[in-house]
């Protein structure tokens, strides 16, 4: 709960200050948009993790075309360093607690079929981890797991983007306007100097 919020604070800076934080992203020139596809794909291939924030921020940082496409290649990224990890670590995760765990309505797709593995992920929270796992060590072919993982994860990354992107495009016009009302509407102070003669100074003719 304490990654969630705080992810979600990220992204609420990202878009209160998107034209500083973007200046500094663009900083770095063509390395901006691997860089930040890299990450995605680090954040989402950890287990328990939390995609939906950075998915805004793609959407803040990038806009909703740029952004979407940072999401597509970081999930197929993703998806491939996740299924390898727990290829080779699956032992470090009770997979049969978490089965145990799961929904009835879940529980009646045979593990590891792509069904069993849409329908995990819909689950908040640990399902996107024990859909993972599950076809690491149930031995699914890599592309089912990339497929079925792509085919939850970017509609709502790709919907998330579109919503940061609107946001910030609401926050910053909304900024604009209330500053142009301002401009318009404060009060003008005009002020005049008066300048005496002195007196013994006579004028020249």
């Amino acid at each position: 709960m304490a990654l969630l919020a705080g992810s979600f604070l990220i992204a609420y800076f990202v878009i209160r200050y998107q034209p500083q934080v973007e200046a500094a992203i663009r900083s770095i020139g063509a390395f901006a948009v691997p860089l930040a596809i890299a990450v995605f794909a680090l954040v989402a291939s950890a287990p328990f993790s939390v995609t939906d924030a950075l998915a805004i921020m793609n959407g803040a940082l990038f806009g909703p075309l740029t952004g979407s496409l940072v999401d597509v290649v970081g999930l197929i990224l993703a998806a491939l360093l996740g299924y390898w990890i727990n290829h080779r670590a699956s032992h470090m995760l009770d997979l049969e607690a978490y089965l145990h765990r799961l929904p009835a309505w879940v529980k009646r797709f045979p593990v590891g079929s792509p069904a069993f593995l849409i329908a995990v992920r819909v689950i908040p929270g640990f399902g996107g981890t024990v859909a993972t796992a599950s076809a690491a060590t149930f031995k699914v072919p890599t592309w089912v797991h990339v497929w079925t993982m792509c085919a939850v994860a970017i509609p709502i990354c790709v919907a998330l983007t579109i919503f940061g992107d609107r946001v910030t495009v609401f926050v910053h016009r909304y900024e604009v306007r209330a500053r142009q009302y301002y401009e318009h509407h404060r009060p003008h102070f005009h002020f005049r100097i008066i300048r005496h003669a002195h007196p013994g100074v006579t004028a020249t003719p």
